[in-house]
């Protein structure tokens, strides 16, 4: 009786490099990547600032509307409710219609008061709103 002698022999049925591992660590790097990029809208007033070329007096007047710290509104040298701005900028853009608004806030200005007044004026229909400080 023969006995048969079985050799294990070894499969090298791998025919390259077992991507698994690399699939793995790219997939987990673009993950990371995707969750700590942070994509936020900011909700904000667009707002004109003055460039070099219309800071030298192009010829046009700004209409000017300054808030107090104690919550005053002045249009113009003149002391006006907030309901009374929307009026007041009308008449003063049908005097001069190329003419911006400048809102002239003190520092120590109600934030809230600055939005009433700005949007006072948006409803007045000008949109060519400048910031300025006392």
């Amino acid at each position: 009786m023969r006995l048969r002698r079985y050799s294990r022999t070894h499969d090298n049925d791998s025919h390259g490099i077992d991507l698994a591992p690399m699939l793995d660590f790219v997939m987990n790097l673009l993950i990371f990547f995707i969750i700590t990029a942070v994509f936020v809208k900011e909700m904000g007033v667009p707002v004109n600032r003055a460039g070099g070329a219309s800071a030298g007096g192009g010829g046009t007047s700004s209409i000017v509307v300054s808030i107090t710290p104690v919550g005053e509104i002045w249009v113009e040298g003149r002391v006006v409710d907030v309901r009374a701005v929307r009026a007041n900028v009308e008449r003063l853009r049908a005097a001069s219609p190329k003419s911006g608004v400048l809102v002239a806030a003190d520092q120590n200005a109600a934030a809230g008061l600055v939005v009433e007044v700005v949007d006072q004026v948006r409803l007045a229909g000008v949109y060519d709103i400048t910031f300025g400080t006392n």
